[in-house]
């Protein structure tokens, strides 16, 4: 501070002087280590954020950002990066997500033809414009849905997965709960407005992990430049793309409530690698120039390692021939999701237009700052027309979880006798020759059970990142009872105390429990 004044009376009396100053200022940042200069840069930010209330490329009202360690999934930065916001069209990428899982599955194909409902196609712009009764198949859904943000291909999507998009919105918000976006409520599956539609930066963040680490053979279709479809060239929203080394996708979002969103995927040569998330940018170009500074400050803060914790893995080979859902097969049934806190109303019937100019910022289309993000609960908010056509019940408040036949399934399942158990084995383990029951401690903590083997396995992942857990040994077990075949999401080698203490920290974190001696 004494050397910026000097030099600022300095070069009042001499230009001579002021040179001098600025060729050692100059010098002074070349020296400054990296480690030093990014803590100097961030104390900047934060200043610049407390005192502006947001950087000038943002709404202060709807912005949110974070950028997180894909190697290692450790979060680097971070402003309002729980606080609920609106997600606008990189809803989609949740229902790619649940798409790909369809491929994966074997239960489509990329060349499944989807058809288009009269619901589909009457959803507002983005959108590819196809009409009622005529189809598209999967890959063309994939590429179009990723570069035009087309609302109408992601409806159809929803409505071959799900039979109907509520349902289907459901099955997204079921989803993102067991990937561990507990802050994230989906209704509809396209980001067309919705006020019950809410997510945060953090959430986001990990839905982009999650999905390149789970499905890195469909990953690529983010990356698309262009498309041609049916002769028209059809561009990518993310202007990114190309003009930032490193970058490879994912999605960007426009809504009039939520502001320019982005979230972004970099890996570069020597093996570092960033997801991050901007969300309530003034402009498409100004959301676009704070991402590629956030990039430029925070990559060499990433680990050059790679091999990291995965979130997700792949899900077992489908084991039987089932057509794909929506085409002959029953998906599962969801009840719809509430939150307590009411979420300010979207204005604006455009989900992903993404116009280039600045955005109205009148008083009129202005929003307030969002509640503080709170957990799930299993409440129905008032005056609500869609929550009054569905139970507004989380399944796991309620103590089960719908598997692939829509059953209901006791989640604080009482401790069996071994008698009453026809068949238990090991489906999944941290070590997959270690003993269902560890020789180090008498007490057992139950997570959950469930009739879906990938539920369970989903669960058992987002349990094992409590540190009350660190110690024990995770599994799940498969039994047969009155016919029906559970899955019991289980963590064994634990004593009295531990186990209490890991059952009180999971169902803080908004997972129900029991603990039970062995």
């Amino acid at each position: 501070m004494r050397f910026g004044n000097l030099c600022f009376g300095l070069s009042r009396l001499a230009p001579l002087a002021a040179g001098v100053c600025l060729a050692a200022s100059l010098l002074a940042v070349v020296a400054t280590p990296a480690q030093a200069r990014h803590r100097h840069l961030h104390r900047v930010y934060v200043a610049h954020v407390a005192r502006t209330g947001a950087p000038a490329e943002v709404d202060p009202s709807k912005f949110s950002a974070i950028v997180v360690d894909a190697n290692t999934g450790q979060q680097i930065w971070g402003v309002n990066e729980n606080a609920l916001r609106h997600p606008a069209s990189i809803t989609k990428v949740m229902t790619l997500y649940l798409l790909f899982e369809q491929l994966e599955k074997g239960t489509m194909s990329l060349s499944t033809r989807i058809p288009i409902s009269e619901h589909a196609a009457a959803q507002e712009p983005s959108k590819l414009g196809l009409s009622p009764g005529e189809t598209i198949s999967v890959e063309d859904a994939i590429k179009v849905i990723v570069t035009r943000s087309a609302n109408d291909i992601a409806v159809a999507v929803a409505e071959a997965i799900g039979h109907d998009e509520p349902n289907f919105a459901a099955m997204m918000t079921h989803k993102a709960h067991m990937l561990g976006m507990s802050r994230t409520l989906y209704r509809d599956a396209s980001g067309l407005p919705n006020d019950e539609q809410l997510t945060t930066a953090r959430d986001l963040a990990l839905l982009g992990r999650s999905l390149q680490q789970r499905f890195p053979q469909y990953y690529h279709y983010f990356s698309l430049h262009e498309i041609t479809y049916d002769g028209e060239v059809i561009g990518n929203h993310n202007h990114l793309l190309g003009r930032i080394d490193g970058v490879d996708g994912i999605k960007t979002g426009y809504t009039r409530a939520s502001g320019f969103n982005l979230l972004t995927s970099v890996h570069r040569a020597d093996g570092r690698a960033l997801i991050a998330v901007v969300m309530g940018g003034r402009s498409a170009p100004a959301r676009d120039r704070l991402m590629a500074r956030l990039i430029d400050d925070h990559m060499a803060d990433a680990s050059p390692v790679g091999g990291a914790t995965r979130l997700a893995e792949a899900s077992d080979a489908a084991e039987d021939s089932q057509p794909p859902i929506g085409l002959g097969r029953e998906p599962p049934r969801y009840r719809a999701v509430a939150f307590r806190d009411r979420a300010v109303a979207e204005r604006e019937d455009v989900a992903d237009a993404d116009p280039q100019g600045e955005g109205d910022d009148s008083d009129e289309d202005s929003v307030k700052p969002l509640p503080p993000a709170r957990r799930l609960a299993g409440a129905t908010k008032p005056n609500s027309p869609t929550l009054a056509k569905a139970a507004a019940l989380d399944p796991a408040k309620l103590g089960w979880k719908t598997g692939a036949q829509g059953k209901k399934v006791a989640h604080k399942e009482p401790p069996k006798k071994e008698q009453d158990v026809e068949e238990t084995k090991v489906a999944r383990s941290d070590d997959e020759n270690a003993p269902a029951q560890s020789k180090k401690g008498k007490w057992i903590v139950q997570v959950g059970a469930t009739d879906d083997a990938d539920d369970a396995h989903d669960l058992l992942l987002r349990a094992k990142r409590s540190r009350s857990l660190a110690s024990a040994r995770g599994f799940t077990e498969k039994v047969r009872k009155d016919g029906d075949t559970l899955y019991r999401v289980r963590f064994a080698g634990l004593d009295s105390a531990s186990a209490q203490k890991a059952c009180r920290d999971l169902k803080h974190g908004g997972l129900s429990c029991f603990a039970t001696q062995d």
